[in-house]
């Protein structure tokens, strides 16, 4: 195992020490910002050696003597032709062609971007885009993104559940920063954790994604990357208010240290304390709860000797009460004076990120990334109680090079993580440790007008889970004018965390049955799954205004799964696959923009989930087969003192949802076979005042929508058919909110 490592990271090294030339191009303007220019080809004149740089603006290029004339072109911007006598970085400027009395192209920075480029089905949400919604923790960051179904995960708790390619996020490796951050104790809550100022914007990967990230994805990934103290602004608050009671306040202060460290705070809060019962069942349509949550981030830049590095410290404390009305911890915990629960979580994080890159050799750069949490639950919810302790180490090396020119990437190095989980339900302790390391290699071909291709494997040891092998592939084709056809396939693997992933079967009154088959988690083996998948994006002008049409096709077969059986009311089962279980997702989408600053995004998707369960082969419960989805966004033009109206609004519709059995229940607390169809409606309003202050005034659900009874057996919360997980819409009908935001930018003294 030694040894395969160690050629997996001297094998870059041994093979990238061909002559090559790297530099920058960026835009020119009289602002005297520094605008990379993404997708600007850059070749050798009169030779078919050439490259187009990446996302950041970024090229190498293969050198040789006798390439002199270097040849930079861009649409809407000038071509300029510049003369290399030397192997040095180089950063040039490209002039709009507007500046030279020709026509003017007009562009803008788009709020969710899909890449021609990358040889991975990845989608960019930026902060534009979140700022469409209030946006106030992750979890309620993908509102206007018809890639993430998002839905609530039971009648009591409020936890907003998220799916990719119609399965559950256990299923996506979800990261901060490209680090696994909502896994084991987190992976209910978590999303919530994080909230939604901090975030600068998200990359959504379908299908299997890098074996850079780990063996654990299995439907894809979503990458939340922070604000940088260097670039968020010196001063930022935002306060949110909603009909519901609930506030929050977010602030950043960022300040520069010296001339090489820059900090930032993080400070979020956030309350609900009233108690709302609008559908008169007797329980909260949703919880009491505060949180308080800090972050302080350092980040040292030198790139004069090529060195980027943060250190970030988190610490939270997060409180829930749920359940029935006047309920009280203090003299009705765990007796049957009343129904509720509470949930205490306290989370401390510390990670760290070191790059580095070569000033003389650009295209050769080392990361290293760290990661300690420790994450503490403890919790009850009627009569059940469930406690975890979760600590968890994780580290990742890796070595970037290139072969012979910046065609020919390769990423290479290694992985380890370790997990410390001590469980209590009810009487019962668990207790584990998983330890992994592990070594990977990824390698890019990159002719960008053409064809993309990034395979990848990575050898895993774990503890538990033994040895294997992780392979991953990434194709992209694009035959004529801003087109993609990709296609993907990779394999995932798991363990899973049956307590922690479905905290909401103990707001029930179902008996827990896990079947121990000699495995190694819980008695269980490891969830094993292929993900397969085809994608084809296609640009085009109609009526000579932009626009872009999605096409995409993935499915994921499971060797082996860990089955979540609802099927029989009075249990919930945990057992072993035996037979298929499948998930097939197609989903088509159109963005246009048909007329100047309004945008408008049409979805449609289609999904098959199956398992074969005890009781047969059937479709997983509270998952749409079909589902709309609308986004209409309108600017107005900005004026000179930065002045500017925003409105925007997202429209949802929900197919039939099937319910798993309760046949066997007695007629009252029975549940037709599907769910009614839903349709929901959310919409915002922003004032940007100038560029320091904007007010903002939204409603969600505003025609109404609530799911009636979603609590089954409300009037006997300790009956054998008391179950609040049947839950496929909003609960608790209209809210509205408002807000603010002020800032002071960092350019500003």
């Amino acid at each position: 195992m030694k040894k395969i490592i160690y050629i997996l990271l001297m094998f870059p090294i041994i093979i990238s020490s061909q002559n090559s030339i790297s530099g920058v191009i960026m835009e020119a303007n009289d602002k005297n910002e520094s605008i990379p220019l993404a997708g600007a080809n850059v070749y050798w004149l009169n030779t078919s050696v050439g490259t187009v740089t990446d996302i950041d603006g970024k090229f190498a290029l293969e050198y040789s003597k006798e390439y002199t004339k270097l040849v930079i072109s861009y649409v809407g911007f000038k071509t300029d032709t510049i003369t290399v006598s030397e192997l040095k970085p180089i950063r040039h400027w490209l002039q709009p062609t507007d500046n030279l009395d020709a026509v003017t192209v007009t562009t803008r920075k788009q709020a969710t971007a899909k890449s021609y480029l990358k040889a991975q089905n990845v989608i960019t949400v930026s902060s534009d885009e979140l700022l469409k919604a209030a946006c106030c923790n992750l979890s309620e960051s993908f509102e206007t993104n018809p890639s993430i179904d998002v839905n609530f995960a039971d009648a009591v708790t409020g936890t907003r559940q998220i799916k990719m390619l119609g399965l559950t996020s256990p299923y996506i490796l979800i990261a901060t920063e490209n680090i696994p951050s909502i896994r084991g104790a987190s992976q209910a809550f978590g999303l919530s954790f994080i909230p939604g100022t901090w975030v600068e914007s998200i990359q959504i990967t379908k299908g299997a994604g890098s074996v850079v990230n780990g063996y654990e994805s299995i439907a894809g990934q979503i990458n939340a990357e922070l604000v940088k103290p260097t670039t968020d602004d010196r001063l930022f608050v935002n306060l949110y208010g909603a009909s519901s009671e609930r506030m929050e306040l977010n602030t950043h202060l960022n300040t520069k240290v010296s001339d090489k460290w820059d900090t930032g705070l993080y400070l979020h809060g956030s309350t609900q304390q009233e108690e709302h019962d609008v559908n008169n069942d007797g329980f909260m349509d949703m919880p009491k709860y505060h949180q308080i949550n800090l972050m302080n981030r350092w980040q040292y830049t030198n790139l004069e000797k090529g060195f980027v590095s943060f250190i970030n410290l988190k610490v939270l404390n997060d409180e829930k009460q749920m359940g029935q009305l006047g309920f009280n911890p203090n003299t009705d915990k765990l007796t049957t004076n009343a129904w509720g629960s509470e949930i205490d979580t306290d989370r401390f994080e510390i990670s760290t990120k070191l790059g580095y890159v070569n000033p003389q050799v650009p295209w050769q750069s080392l990361g290293v990334q760290t990661a300690f949490s420790s994450h503490k639950q403890e919790s009850y919810f009627g009569l059940n109680t469930y406690d975890i302790t979760h600590n968890s180490v994780y580290a990742n090396a890796i070595y970037n090079s290139i072969i012979s020119d910046s065609r020919h990437k390769v990423k290479t190095g290694v992985s380890y993580t370790y997990d410390h989980y001590d469980e209590l339900v009810n009487s019962n302790i668990y207790e584990r440790t998983e330890t992994s390391v592990g070594g990977f290699f990824e390698y890019s071909h990159d002719n960008l007008e053409l064809f993309n291709l990034t395979a990848g494997i990575r050898i895993d040891y774990h503890n538990l889970l033994g040895t294997f092998i992780t392979p991953r592939v990434h194709a992209r084709y694009s035959p004529w004018s801003k087109s993609a056809f990709r296609a993907s396939f990779g394999r995932g693997k798991r363990s899973p965390n049956i307590f922690a992933e479905n905290q909401n079967m103990f707001a029930t009154s179902r008996n827990i049955v896990v079947n121990d088959v000699g495995g190694n988690i819980y008695g269980l083996d490891p969830e094993i799954a292929w993900n397969y998948g085809f994608s084809y994006l296609q640009g085009f002008n109609l009526f000579g205004r932009k626009a872009d049409i999605t096409f995409d096709y993935y499915k994921t077969d499971f060797k082996n799964q860990v089955v979540v059986d609802y099927e029989n009311p009075l249990e919930i089962s945990f057992y072993n696959l035996e037979g298929k279980s499948y998930a097939n997702s197609f989903q088509t989408e159109v963005n246009y923009n048909p007329f100047e600053h309004f945008d408008l995004r049409l979805a449609y998707k289609f999904y098959e989930v199956k398992t074969q369960y005890n009781s047969g082969k059937l479709y997983k419960p509270l998952v749409p087969k079909h589902r709309f989805f609308t986004n209409a966004g309108y600017k107005t033009q900005v004026k000179e003192n930065g002045a500017q109206w925003k409105f925007d609004a997202t429209f949802n519709w929900l197919g039939e949802q099937r319910f798993a059995s309760t046949a066997s229940n007695p007629i009252q607390y029975q549940l037709p076979e599907n769910t009614p169809t839903i349709a929901t409606l959310n919409a915002q309003l922003t004032k940007v005042f100038s560029p320091k202050f904007e007010v903002y005034l939204g409603g969600e659900n505003i025609t109404n929508v609530r799911q009636n009874n979603p609590i089954l057996g409300a009037n006997d919360p300790f009956g054998a058919n008391f179950d609040t997980t049947f839950v496929y819409g909003p609960v608790f009908g209209s809210m509205y909110y408002a807000g603010l935001r002020f800032k002071i930018n960092n350019k500003q003294n």
